[in-house]
């Protein structure tokens, strides 16, 4: 393969000539020896575990001292600018640089960079492709999986000059900085929408306009349960589109199948209609409901679910659904399930469960308000998903050698 020009081809890939090819444990040290997190220093300092860092963005989502963990077995020092890398799972991709000194358990690797390597520019190595697809294949044993030290050493990447290196570091930091804003902003506007439903739902706050005592009723004078079931007499050739209880995260359908009856599951009963509101029966606590909208098929769930269908001009699908994200059912819900060893409810549950209602106009601005600071939230979710994208992209390029921004 031809090699353009000022660029040379090595074991770690086709590299600008001022770079190397390193093998990992030339460029970071791993520290050595452990600490009792009983004793003082060690036990007031932050403890860092796996579960304590995001998979594949760097990022730390909890402090907490050993002493506050009640940890006893020895763990490893870790200084300011070191990376702390998880060798268990790698696959999970949990590395984060720290700007602290710290523990971390004996299932991670403090890596502390050599003179002339720079921390920022190691650590989107370590969370990059290259690296993990390297890491999964290596680790594959019985048990658990697990990267060892010798496996690290063997790993080989492109190392440019420093000056370089912290010009990729500050690229990428900024990337980072950029979708910790976003995750900050999305966290407050999930926030306020969840303090607008609870004044809303419940009326401590009226849209302007709207007057009229509400009243308590059951879900079951407002809309109808589950009132389409496929059953025996079914058509065996009957085709649809069928939605099970893992297809649904929090309010978003996430896959579904094309299914046939006759070799449907057993599950694939309820009938659809475009504003169907799917009630999670089972495990309702994780929320995996949903306001059905689509109409490009015919569309079945599982029983998993119950179907809740407005009545006209009593009830809107919006403000049925928002209830079920809101404190007044889910304490209904909760109540249901508490004593219970399997997490569930029944369509009779469903058709008992309380709720204010106010006149149909009234519920449907409150949909809309609601609906519009979901379709909020959606953007910034989409732009922070398309800057992470584009970060990976970054890194792939930047780490290459393939963009140079010096």
């Amino acid at each position: 393969m031809e090699v353009r020009p000022g660029y040379k081809q090595t074991e770690a890939g086709v590299i600008p000539l001022e770079w190397e090819p390193r093998g990992l444990l030339s460029t970071v040290s791993i520290a050595s020896g452990q600490v009792d997190p009983r004793k003082e220093p060690y036990k007031s300092m932050t403890l860092v575990a796996p579960d304590h860092i995001e998979s594949g963005t760097g990022k730390l989502l909890a402090m907490r001292t050993a002493v506050e963990q009640g940890a006893i077995s020895g763990k490893y020092l870790f200084g300011a600018g070191d990376i702390v890398y998880s060798k268990i799972r790698p696959y999970l991709r949990k590395a984060v640089l720290v700007e602290f000194a710290g523990l971390c358990s004996a299932d991670m690797y403090p890596l502390r960079p050599v003179e002339g390597v720079v921390s920022g520019y190691v650590l989107p190595v370590l969370l990059g492709h290259r690296f993990s697809k390297y890491a999964e294949s290596v680790s594959v044993r019985s048990g658990m999986p697990k990267i060892n030290r010798v496996e690290l050493s063997d790993f080989c990447f492109a190392v440019p000059p420093r000056h370089e290196q912290q010009a990729i570091a500050a690229a990428l930091s900024d990337v980072d900085a950029l979708l910790a804003g976003l995750d900050r902003l999305i966290a407050k506007k999930r926030d306020i929408k969840q303090a607008a439903m609870q004044q809303l739902l419940t009326g401590q706050t009226r849209l302007p306009g709207f007057q009229g005592e509400w009243e308590i009723k059951r879900l079951e004078e407002l809309a109808d349960i589950d009132p389409e079931n496929l059953g025996a007499a079914t058509a065996p050739d009957y085709s649809f589109k069928y939605i099970s209880l893992e297809d649904v995260d929090f309010g978003v359908l996430r896959a579904c199948s094309e299914q046939v009856f006759g070799s449907a599951p057993s599950r694939a009963r309820r009938r659809l209609r475009p504003g169907d509101v799917l009630v999670s029966t089972v495990r309702p606590n994780l929320k995996s409901h949903l306001l059905f909208d689509l109409t490009d098929s015919d569309w079945v769930c599982s029983t998993g679910f119950s179907a809740v269908r407005a009545k006209r001009n009593q009830s809107h699908p919006g403000y049925l659904f928002a209830h079920f994200f809101a404190h007044g059912v889910s304490r209904q819900i909760e109540t249901l399930l508490t004593g219970s060893n399997y997490p569930a409810i029944n369509s009779a549950d469903v058709r008992r469960l309380e709720l204010p209602a106010p006149a149909y106009a009234e519920q449907a601005a409150i949909a809309t308000v609601l609906s519009d600071m979901d379709a909020e939230l959606t953007a910034l979710e989409a732009r922070r998903d398309k800057t992470r994208a584009l970060k990976q992209g970054m890194m792939q390029e930047l780490l290459t050698g393939r963009t140079r921004l010096v």
